[in-house]
């Protein structure tokens, strides 16, 4: 080997010194900036590991070391803080502190409870107690408006009960019935639904319509939810002269004035204000519909008097026999 290569191997050693020491001068200035951190982790499991790092974030370390956080787990500090002073990070399961919280509550109750159990007192009581009697009802067969009767008075019996209570601080927490015995047995209310027989008043009769459910006026809506019943009455009419009514004032029975188309005078076997339909004069301007509001000295429980507003229109009327449906109330 001449002298020229010998020169020329001698400066590749050269270079290749000077580059290993300029990587390895980089390698220190870098770990120097970086500030690399001791940092101890603990599992779950309670297993403990130290890692070197230049991190600061706890999620940005746990990636580093491929730590992962399951959902049941939580993070001391949180997964988005910064390490704190301590230099650890601790993994724990949410369910153990629960547990420990559920043992501590558990341990007070129990204490709790076996701290007032002293202060239980039992005592044996023996009570007089009411039995209710019950009511019997007894329908009859015949036929007619029901009415009840009571046949016999009911009277509650009594009994004796033993029982075994249980106090705490002289409040009742516990009642056992032990025994009962029955000192007088009750006598049961017996009541009978009798049937009494209806008799009518002459003529009566129950419609298979009710008129009243069909028509406008206010009468006829006044005794929608009534049953009438239907009778002719000898008919004739009257007006407020001094002749038909021997005064001229047009004051009924009932103290109201009389009305044209409105007004019936009737006998006393129906009350004042009892609604009465005559269809004969369903087409006059009240639809058929009066309300009895006079009586009159000839008038019996089988005529009716209608009141019109002139003596002439009474005379023309005269006297007739008409089916009448009456409303009481």
């Amino acid at each position: 080997m001449n002298k020229s290569d010998k020169g020329a191997v001698s400066l590749r050693k050269i270079l290749i010194i000077s580059l290993i020491l300029i990587f390895i001068t980089g390698i220190g200035v870098t770990a120097t900036n970086a500030k690399l951190t001791n940092i101890k982790i603990i599992l779950s499991s309670n297993y403990e590991m130290t890692v070197l790092t230049s991190k600061t974030k706890v999620s940005e370390i746990l990636k580093e070391n491929h730590i992962t956080v399951l959902e049941d787990e939580i993070v001391i500090p949180g997964i988005e803080e910064e390490i704190s002073d301590n230099k650890t990070i601790k993994i724990t399961k949410i369910y153990n502190e629960e547990q420990e919280v559920a043992q501590q509550e558990e341990t007070i109750t129990t204490e709790q409870i076996l701290e007032s159990y002293n202060s239980v007192k039992e005592k044996i009581v023996t009570e007089q107690v009411v039995i209710p009697y019950e009511t019997i009802t007894k329908e009859a067969t015949e036929e007619g408006t029901k009415q009840n009767k009571i046949i016999q008075n009911g009277i509650n019996g009594l009994k004796e009960v033993t029982y075994k209570i249980r106090e705490q601080n002289e409040v009742e927490i516990q009642r056992i019935e032990l025994s009962s015995k029955i000192v007088k047995e009750p006598v049961n209310k017996i009541v009978e639904v009798k049937t009494i027989q209806v008799t009518s008043r002459s003529g009566e009769r129950v419609p298979r319509n009710n008129p009243a459910t069909t028509a406008s006026t206010k009468l006829a809506k006044s005794v929608q939810g009534i049953t009438p019943v239907v009778k002719n009455f000898n008919t004739s009419a009257y007006c407020s002269c001094s002749k038909c009514c021997g005064k001229s004032t047009g004051i009924t029975a009932s103290g109201a004035k009389a009305t044209s188309w409105y007004t019936i005078a009737a006998g006393k076997g129906y009350k004042l204000g009892t609604v009465i339909y005559i269809p004969a004069f369903s087409n006059k301007p009240n639809g058929g519909w009066f309300v009895v509001q006079d009586r009159g000295g000839a008038i019996s429980n089988s005529k009716i008097d209608v009141y019109m507003g002139s003596h002439s229109e009474a005379l023309q009327f005269g006297r007739k026999t008409l089916e009448c449906y009456v409303y009481e109330f």
